[in-house]
């Protein structure tokens, strides 16, 4: 078996799985951007979401202002396409983690890439949210912070699992992107080591990886979205 995959794939032998462009590598580098922009990103998407629907007109808070300048931000850094983005927030890279180069150099233009996107989701979600609940929770006396907590966030769960599915399964998109800085992973991987050099079986696998990476995203997120679902009822 092995003999017959040296054979029929050995591009993909020949990168091995250490060193700067190994598979594990790539796949480090992949999980590593992944995970931690989707930390960074969820939680500004989960405040510009918020924020968004406590402050719009009919919100517990109203606040046009506010409103208006959360819906702005969100707005325009969704209409900015991300390989401009990368470039357009090099600056700022460079004063926050020290260089503009590298996976923590990436990690800046994809929390920003991703956020607005998920912000969207979850006001769409928190808006799900059934309001003769929210209007109950404030007759009770029931403070701001009780009613995003305890009836927006907690009521919406499985919806804002089912939204944080799709984001993070955006940004896995995004990070093959994040290549052109340097930042490396599978999308890197496919691209400069297969399709650059004509070297087939590497995109196919790269491809295949990022696939299964995928998959097991979208079938956890569906668990946990059915089990906080039941919950809910």
């Amino acid at each position: 078996m092995i003999s017959w995959f040296e054979k029929v794939c050995p591009n993909v032998v020949q990168l091995g799985w250490g060193g700067d462009a190994g598979w594990g590598t790539s796949i480090f580098q992949t999980l590593f951007m992944t995970f931690w922009a989707t930390i960074f990103g969820g939680i500004l998407g989960i405040i510009f979401g918020v924020l968004l629907v406590v402050t719009k007109e009919d919100g517990i808070r109203p606040n046009k202002f506010w409103y208006n300048v959360c819906d702005k931000i969100v707005s325009i850094f969704r209409a900015i396409p991300f390989v401009i983005l990368l470039a357009f927030v090099a600056p700022v890279t460079q004063k926050i983690v020290g260089t503009q180069i590298g996976m923590k150099a990436a990690l800046v233009p994809l929390t920003l890439g991703v956020f607005p996107f998920y912000a969207r989701q979850v006001q769409v979600a928190l808006e799900s949210v059934d309001t003769g609940k929210v209007e109950a929770a404030k007759s009770l006396g029931a403070t701001i912070s009780d009613i995003i907590f305890d009836v927006y966030l907690r009521e919406s769960r499985s919806e804002l699992i089912r939204v944080s599915t799709v984001t993070i399964i955006s940004l896995i998109g995004l990070t093959a992107m994040a290549g052109a800085i340097g930042a490396g992973g599978l999308g890197n991987t496919a691209i400069s080591y297969g399709y650059n050099r004509f070297n087939n079986d590497v995109t196919l696998v790269a491809t295949i990886l990022v696939i299964i990476l995928i998959f097991i995203v979208q079938i956890v997120g569906d668990f946990f979205a059915k089990k906080m679902n039941h919950q809910n009822r």
